[in-house]
């Protein structure tokens, strides 16, 4: 296939991990069970790691779009068998606002215990996870950070009457067009465009909630979802209202929680990306099938990186101890 990203390093840059180990308790969004994570530190090349240190044996799954196993509303990853098509060994539910907080956090590399099927919905946005980082302290390891950047427009598009769509094209930051379109006087539709970054990810992005609609939720409650979402966190809308009494964080709330989710699931990429990303009403089915497509197009052009990758992935096969800084 034609060389449409590269992986590179980016020698004015350094990749980072968290400084201290990170706890977090609280209820699925999805499923309504009480779930918990330990963040802890990793090493350089490692990459962002979950276990599910709840099953035995443990279970480690890495944070790449080829693990994705769900998009229903959320994303969710498992450990792929071979031969077995989307089933999953210990599938992790909404990954998505946590790796939205590493990405704008500038964690590269972290080893994530889980204790539950899916990651704690906290206040329903990146907001918590994101504060915690910093207040704990984050990092610096002796490692060059690496990006993908984007070499030539990588593109799909929805196969249904949607008419999403979602494209990257060349460009030096990290930047995101948003287009939604819902039917609801408050959502509406709308367009988001900024460059990102770890400076304004905080204030611009990161506070958005995820939202739902009050006459679906008896639908996706039949449906084994939402079993956790509450005003507490989530935004929940009836036909002309917030029913949350603390109202918006932004006035654009809704379109900035669908930047914030775009951003967590590229970042199942693997690595950071430099591109101009172009979604029309995507979701994290679109979202994950882009990220595959990059991986596909991706061309490593240094063959030792390669192979120091590889032996990480491999240590953490034998123990995720190895992962530690």
């Amino acid at each position: 296939m034609e060389n449409y990203a590269i992986l590179k390093e980016d020698k004015s840059e350094i990749q980072s991990t968290v400084s201290n180990i990170l706890y977090f308790k609280g209820i699925g969004l999805h499923t309504g069970k009480e779930s918990q994570i330990i963040i802890k530190p990793a090493k350089a090349d490692s990459g962002i790691t979950f276990v599910r240190k709840d099953l035995n044996p443990n279970v480690i799954i890495k944070a790449k779009a080829d693990n994705v196993c769900s998009t229903m509303l959320r994303t969710s990853i498992g450990l792929k068998k071979e031969g077995s098509g989307k089933e999953a060994a210990g599938c992790i539910s909404t990954v998505e606002h946590l790796m939205s907080a590493l990405w704008g956090a500038g964690i590269d590399n972290a080893l994530i215990e889980v204790y539950g099927c899916e990651i704690p919905a906290m206040d329903g946005s990146a907001r918590v996870f994101y504060e915690s980082f910093y207040e704990s302290g984050i990092k610096e390891l002796n490692a060059k950070r690496k990006y993908i950047e984007i070499l030539k427009p990588i593109s799909i598009e929805s196969e249904d009457k949607t008419g999403a769509s979602i494209a990257l094209y060349p460009s030096d930051d990290f930047e995101i067009s948003y287009d939604m379109d819902f039917n609801h006087p408050l959502v509406q539709s709308g367009s988001f465009d900024m460059k990102i970054d770890g400076f304004n990810f905080y204030g611009e992005i990161s506070k958005a909630r995820t939202f739902g609609f009050l006459k679906d939720v008896e639908y996706l409650k039949k449906s084994g979802l939402a079993l956790g979402g509450s005003l507490d966190n989530a935004l929940v809308l009836d036909e002309t209202s917030v029913l949350n009494k603390d109202g918006l964080r932004y006035k654009d709330e809704f379109i900035r929680h669908k930047v914030l989710d775009l951003i967590g699931d590229l970042y199942l990429a693997g690595y950071r990306i430099k591109g101009r990303v172009l979604a029309k009403k995507t979701g994290h089915d679109m979202n994950s099938k882009i990220v595959k497509k990059i991986g596909e197009c991706l061309i490593t052009p240094n063959a030792q990186l390669g192979k120091k990758e590889e032996a990480n992935f491999i240590a953490v096969g034998k123990t995720a101890a190895t992962l530690f800084a």
